[in-house]
């Protein structure tokens, strides 16, 4: 439990914010901690670390911009989303997504995974590419699935190794980005896609491979999007340090996209140490303990993955 009542309290209300729950704790809290069986990952495995890390507060807002490029699935946003209506709800949504495959055991991860793909089977309409060619699409299908991936994994990586402070283990893996990127590929099987990047070399070339095809674009659209992310409707506490979250995503991306979204970096020098003094500060704020991790701790230990502590 947290040491003192005030980090209780801050404990408290910022995973009310990210969860939706007014009590703050995560409604898929249960799912995670139950269950007789082990997940994809385990605590000393790339994407827990990364994913149980604050640098994530930045990866998914550098997710989101990243993945408001491509068109489709800007347009699956735009058209089949409730963002501007309910967007702490959407977080929320992704939040579960995130949280359960990184740390629920098999059967969390296969439910979940229904749960998303009965969502997609909803998801589908018509786009421009950047080359201006009109292109159905289906949230499901392979290409699409792959750049909402790759935006993802690249962001969290990216994010992680400029504002967060544990090292990603390597594994097997030449470098611990290249086990953090093969490991997480393990989260979109149950997605249909099977065919996602295995290390670094692989997820830059498929990223450079989408821009170089023309497919990635921004219009009124993608700039009202942005714009969106921007400025969320967040409490007013909040708003500041979301402020500043937001700038570092903004620098942590390629100058090449930071353009098409119209966005300007601000200085490294001064963006890059705020944000990872931020960070911490909120990890000391609030304590360090995670009722996340705990409950699929505990799980572990309950079923002789892991030694009792």
């Amino acid at each position: 439990m947290p040491n003192n009542a005030l980090q209780e309290a801050l404990s408290k209300r910022f995973r009310r914010l990210l969860s939706g729950d007014p009590d703050g704790v995560p409604p898929w809290l249960d799912v995670i901690a139950a269950g007789d069986e082990p997940g994809l990952y385990l605590p000393t495995d790339a994407p827990w670390i990364v994913h149980a890390d604050f640098g994530t507060l930045v990866g998914g807002i550098r997710a989101l911009l990243m993945q408001a490029l491509h068109p489709g699935s800007l347009t699956g946003v735009a058209n089949h989303s409730r963002y501007e209506q309910d967007a702490l709800g959407r977080l929320a949504g992704t939040i579960r997504w995130l949280t359960v495959t990184t740390f629920g055991s098999h059967n969390a991860v296969a439910g979940e995974s229904s749960r998303v793909n009965r969502l997609h089977e909803r998801v589908k309409g018509e786009y421009l590419t950047g080359q201006g060619e009109a292109r159905a699409y289906r949230a499901a299908d392979p290409d699409l699935l792959l750049w909402v991936h790759i935006a993802f994994t690249e962001s969290f990586l990216t994010c992680h190794q400029m504002y967060a402070w544990r090292e990603i283990p390597a594994g097997q893996a030449p470098t611990g980005a290249d086990n953090y990127i093969a490991q997480w590929a393990k989260s979109v099987i149950p997605l249909g896609l099977d065919t996602a990047p295995m290390n670094a070399q692989e997820l830059n070339a498929a990223i450079e491979k989408f821009n170089s095809d023309g497919l990635l674009r921004a219009d009124e659209t993608t700039l009202n999007v942005v714009k969106f992310i921007k400025n969320p409707p967040l409490p007013a506490a909040a708003k500041l340090v979301y402020r500043l979250l937001f700038d570092a995503a903004v620098l942590s991306l390629p100058a090449e996209f930071r353009s098409m979204l119209g966005l300007k970096a601000k200085p490294r020098w001064l963006i890059q140490p705020t944000t990872r003094g931020v960070l911490r500060f909120i990890r000391l704020a609030i304590g360090p303990e995670s009722p996340i991790e705990d409950g699929a701790i505990a799980r572990l230990e309950r079923i002789g993955i892991l030694a009792q502590r």
